[in-house]
């Protein structure tokens, strides 16, 4: 005689995990979005459907001056990049970068080279967060605005700050490099 088969146990379902909560995405260049975490910035990056490459395409898009819009520029100072942070509305004079730097010669740098040494494409290099350690020279003119717009990472990103704010965590030395108007 046989006896009677004890029943397995049912196996429980597994149960479904909760999802893991997600910072939110910014629209800044990931390298950019990182450097403001460390940075412990809470910015407002505004993500545009045209590009805002240039300084007044970047100045139409806010609906600000172009004065308050900052251009990141990569210049070579006797081969070694600087970057200069100009208002958008003037020209750097690169006789008076020379002469800030002791340099021999000053020249703009290109595209590969800009983005060597910001790990960003010209039209979208941000004051801070570069791929990396370089000089940065500030116009004192970023100074004379209560908020300045600058790019976030990408050429359709860009982020208020106050100038001061902005500065130090470029790590500028402010300077009078500013073309004299004409």
């Amino acid at each position: 005689m046989s006896t009677p088969a004890t029943p397995e146990p049912a196996t429980p379902e597994p149960a479904t995990p909760e999802p893991a909560p997600t910072a939110p995405v910014s629209p800044a260049h990931p390298r950019f979005a990182e450097a403001l975490a460390e940075l412990g910035l809470q910015v407002e990056v505004r993500r545009f459907p045209d590009a805002t490459r240039t300084a007044a395409e970047a100045a139409a898009a806010v609906g600000c001056a172009l004065s308050e819009i900052v251009k990141s520029l990569v210049f070579t100072a006797d081969g070694v990049p600087v970057l200069v942070l100009m208002d958008g509305s003037s020209r750097v004079d690169v006789e008076l970068v020379r002469r800030e730097l002791g340099a021999q010669k000053v020249k703009r740098a290109d595209a590969d080279l800009v983005r060597q040494t910001t790990g960003y494409a010209i039209g979208g290099v941000p004051p801070f967060g570069h791929a990396t350690r370089t000089r940065v020279l500030a116009d004192r003119r970023l100074l004379d605005h209560a908020v300045v717009w600058a790019a976030a990472g990408t050429p359709h990103t860009v982020f208020p700050l106050d100038p001061k704010t902005l500065i130090a965590h470029a790590g500028a030395t402010v300077v009078d490099v500013r073309e004299p108007a004409k």
